[in-house]
């Protein structure tokens, strides 16, 4: 049923979308105050809603958020559609002509619409030919009778649910139990009710391998409640949800190779020694989860931790680790080889993202891959030699000594810096007139030779700048000015850089170069 006059008999705990404001029905029935049927809506945004379900000081109905609930017209909510018609209006009806989008628009290839040739049995060949379907946003509710969705396309292995009216994970189930092929399901931005034993649901997704439920206000506890239904999952996403406090996945989940966590707030670190045992877990999302700092508590500083075991990659960018302790940490990693670790805190100490990236490099003596860039084997060797120089003062006065037989470091050395042995056994202690030979390069190193081009304006010469990897982009805006004879405020800047052939902006005004890890190679484009 769409929008109607009259009530569906289950309307409560329906989802309904009206306006493209989304909700669930919690009351059904008349209100003093009007005449006629009136739905109780929670709105998923409670900026939408007026009150907590409470009317002249009548309860009908309760709201998680105070202004979450409002009264709307029957007539005015559209309760969704079966998955076929979405199906069919997405993908091409079987009684027409024409392949139409989910809101009845043709598709076109240019400006000639796509249609339907031939008999019955070729459009339907053309539904068993479907692998991957997509009916996001499409408003689907609920199924047709058992058995239609197998016949009509059963080979779908890749579904796209997300953002529709599905109100609980047996609707979803009287769908995905129809395709026996399925492996990759999308329900992002469903509001869907846990049933009762989510274990009897199990053969709906006898074959998933990925899960993605982002976006639907999960608590770990109502994902580990759920995890029975999913006996083979493999991929879990599962970002921007209210994930704070985890606890230990126990006869569930291990399976998982790939656990997305990012843009929850977890309540702090010491909540990941709660999945640190997953047997098969390789990659862990991270990213946004109000992490400060990461610690393996199990093990010495230079061993490797029983935690993570499988682990090969991290995401732990866009959070606030300001401290190098936690790149130590990492090392004790058994398997990490790729790590996502940019917006580094560490910088505002440091001045230089690139400073900040040799380092990482120097103290992660098994990571190949640093922010989706390989690290070559030029790269690892100048990071590590600049390292052991770096700190070679700070070595010997803790008791390092070039004489293998007195080379005795103190603990608090060995603790911050715990892969400094291994670099000397890798390169040789380091000589006095190396260390010193680094400070008097050190203010050389962070000027930056730069191209500054204009593409729009072909005429404008091509300029060559050396500047402060400090500098920040306002004051670059203001050189730009002087030499291009341009008001500043139209300039807009963005960079190519000399090792990914990518235009990055760089649109913070209060940010230095260093920040958008500019090096020297790379190109400016300044367009007005």
């Amino acid at each position: 049923m769409t929008q109607s006059n009259s009530v569906p008999c289950d309307a409560v705990g329906r989802r309904i979308v009206y306006r493209d404001e989304y909700g669930t029905v919690r009351f059904v029935g008349t209100v003093p105050s009007a005449a006629g049927i009136w739905l109780g809506v929670e709105w998923d945004n409670p900026e939408r809603g007026k009150h907590n379900g409470t009317l002249e000081g009548v309860q009908y109905f309760q709201c998680s958020h105070p202004t979450g609930g409002s009264f709307i017209r029957p007539q005015k909510a559209n309760f969704g559609v079966d998955f076929l018609s979405a199906v069919r209006d997405r993908y091409g009806q079987e009684g027409n002509q024409g392949i139409q989008d989910c809101r009845g628009n043709p598709l076109r290839w240019g400006k000639k619409p796509i249609e339907f040739l031939g008999s019955q049995d070729v459009k339907q060949r053309w539904f068993d030919a479907l692998l991957i379907v997509s009916v996001s946003g499409c408003q689907v509710s609920h199924t047709n009778e058992e058995d239609e969705v197998s016949n009509v396309c059963p080979n779908i292995i890749e579904l796209d649910l997300a953002k529709n009216l599905l109100p609980s994970w047996d609707k979803v189930a009287q769908i995905t139990r129809q395709l026996r092929k399925l492996e990759h399901l999308d329900l992002s931005q469903n509001k869907l009710a846990i049933v009762s034993s989510p274990v009897s649901l199990s053969g709906a997704f006898a074959n998933l391998k990925a899960l993605a439920i982002q976006h639907n206000g999960l608590t770990w506890a109502q994902i580990l409640e759920c995890a029975p239904m999913w006996p083979v999952l493999e991929r879990a996403h599962l970002s921007s949800n209210d994930i704070s406090v985890l606890e230990r996945p126990i006869g569930v989940l291990q399976s998982l190779t790939l656990l997305d966590l990012s843009s929850n707030q977890l309540a702090d670190e010491n909540q990941l020694v709660h999945i640190a045992y997953l047997p098969r877990l390789e990659q862990l999302i991270l990213s946004n989860t109000g992490l400060t700092s990461l610690h393996f508590d199990d093990i010495r500083p230079d061993g490797k931790t029983a935690m993570f075991p499988k682990l090969k990659f991290l995401a732990i960018d866009k959070n606030q680790i300001s401290e190098f302790s936690t790149v130590n940490e990492l090392n004790k990693l058994q398997s990490l080889e790729q790590l996502k670790f940019s917006h580094y805190a560490m910088v505002e100490h440091e001045k230089n993202a690139k400073t900040v990236r040799q380092l990482i490099i120097a103290k992660l003596g098994h990571l190949n891959v640093l922010n989706r860039t390989e690290i070559s084997a030029d790269e690892r060797k100048g990071a590590e030699l600049d390292y052991r120089k770096r700190f070679g003062k700070d070595w010997m006065k803790a008791g390092g000594h070039q004489d293998p037989e007195k080379n005795r470091p103190d603990q608090e050395f060995c603790a911050e810096h715990p892969r400094y042995q291994a670099l000397i056994e890798k390169f040789g202690a380091p000589e006095v007139s190396e260390m010193e030979q680094q400070k008097l390069f050190a203010l050389k190193d962070q000027l930056l030779a730069l191209t500054i081009r204009c593409p729009d304006s072909p005429d404008q010469k091509l300029l060559e700048k050396k500047l402060p990897d400090s500098m920040i982009i306002q004051k670059v805006r203001g050189l730009l000015h002087r030499l291009l004879k341009v008001p500043g405020a139209e300039l807009k800047l963005t960079y190519i850089s000399s090792k990914m052939d990518m235009e990055i902006d760089m649109d913070n005004d209060l940010k230095p170069l260093s920040y958008y890890s500019i090096e020297n190679g790379d190109c400016i484009l300044v367009r007005w």
